[in-house]
């Protein structure tokens, strides 16, 4: 492992990104953690890796929790970054599902405009350009953007905001949908990423948000999903309050299993909310969200998580058992980089994103391979890095359980996995 050092490209929170208040209280911390997505080449592997602290605090004036470091975007979403959101099928297939509902609902023609922002690599517009739909996609990648556009799929390099809103409505563009997957947690100036919306679509339009639920968060103990570009963890509570700000109604939504539990939103000029989430927002009334007391043990049981998953890994490598992983996502990097497990206490991590292979995860330097080396060189056992497709894995990695091998996951505990299903750790001891 390279020299670590703290980074001067970030600031630290004094006020609410969304409300502006200073009432913010501490909920958890991380530690200094490298960039979860920052991958580290081989060759550079003993030059200094940059720290951040990574810490998450609740806004008592509004609800919403979020980290309290802020790293430059240009940092976070370099022309390295890694992640390409067509390498994961059952992702595609929910993008697949979730464009098809809505060009039958909202009855899309080629008069209508597709807009959708943090477009990544075109994955979920193309379903659109498919039933001859314009779309436009909007991502501050380049390899991303690249590639949606070396498949066709229309795509501005920029980051969203009210400033790319004006440009594109200048233009003339007035989508009748809008559509922000998995970057609404992301914005650190998050009221102009809301004001953007608000200038661009369509009087009549509908623009839809889909985001890992707070609530999941916290139940599940998924503390992995935290990393510095996840900026926010959002209730229903804090939501209502940012887009009202901007002139714009909450008016539905639906929960979803997809990345451990998402949300999916509707939200549009016009008032009229379902009676579905009327029920959410009085379910987490009842559990008390918009006060920190939601929050209190949280910090607790991932502590108690870590040395849970340090026992069992712990175990395995003293009876010198081969352990590997499989996922080289950014929840992977914050679990490993905060479990501190004993030095080449994990062997390597598959993927199946090429971009990725051949690199090494941040701050813990595991090599990234192919997913092809779990079957050949049979680690005795597995740990699912990205449990939120655990099923997937486990169906497409049948070879691997064939020949012996044996599936990990820590999260919401650690569990082995014997016979088909997950079971309590200590079964393995």
């Amino acid at each position: 492992m390279g020299v670590q050092a703290f980074s001067p490209s970030s600031t630290h929170l004094e006020t609410c990104r969304s409300c502006g208040s200073g009432r913010l209280a501490p909920v958890l911390d991380l530690g200094a953690q490298p960039l979860a997505n920052a991958l580290v080449d081989p060759e550079r592997e003993q030059e200094p890796e940059a720290l951040y602290p990574l810490k998450v605090v609740f806004c008592e004036a509004c609800g919403l929790l979020q980290v309290d470091e802020t790293v430059r975007a240009d940092v976070l979403f370099n022309e390295d970054y890694p992640y390409y959101s067509s390498f994961i099928p059952a992702l595609l297939a929910h993008s697949r599902d979730h464009a098809l509902q809505l060009i039958e609902e909202r009855r899309l023609a080629p008069e209508d405009l597709v807009v959708e922002v943090a477009s990544n690599d075109g994955y979920l517009l193309r379903n659109f350009l498919e039933a001859g739909v314009p779309v436009l996609g909007v991502d501050p990648a380049d390899g991303p953007v690249r590639a949606a556009i070396e498949a066709g799929v229309p795509t501005r390099k920029a980051f969203f905001g009210a400033d790319v809103a004006r440009q594109l409505r200048a233009e003339g563009k007035r989508p009748s949908v809008m559509i922000a997957n998995n970057v609404l947690a992301h914005v650190d100036s998050i009221n102009d990423f809301v004001e953007g919306f608000a200038i661009l679509l369509a009087d009549d339009g509908i623009a839809e948000f889909e985001f890992p639920y707070a609530r999941d968060m916290v139940e599940q103990c998924a503390f992995d999903t935290i990393y510095h570009e996840h900026v926010f963890y959002y209730s229903l509570t804090a939501l209502e309050r940012l887009f009202g700000r901007h002139g714009l109604h909450l008016n539905d939504v639906t929960r979803l299993s997809i990345h451990g539990g998402s949300l999916r939103l509707r939200v549009s000029r016009s008032t009229g909310k379902t009676e579905r989430l009327r029920a959410l927002q009085a379910e987490e009334v009842a559990l008390g969200m918009d006060g920190l007391g939601y929050y209190s043990d949280f910090g607790d049981r991932v502590r108690s998580l870590r040395d849970e998953l340090r026992a069992l890994i712990g175990g395995f490598c003293a009876a010198h058992k081969k352990v590997a992983a499989y996922g080289a996502a950014a929840k992977g990097a914050t679990l490993l980089n905060f479990a501190q497990l004993p030095a080449g206490a994990i062997s390597f991590v598959v993927d199946r994103n090429t971009h990725k292979v051949g690199k090494l995860l941040p701050g813990v330097h595991v090599p990234i391979r192919n997913v092809d080396e779990l079957l050949s060189e049979k680690p005795d056992y597995c740990l699912i890095l990205t449990w939120n497709f655990a099923d997937e894995i486990v169906q497409q990695q049948r070879g691997y359980l064939e020949a012996g091998g044996v599936f990990l996951r820590a999260v919401p505990h650690p569990e082995v996995m014997q016979t088909g299903i997950f079971c309590g750790a200590g079964a393995a001891r």
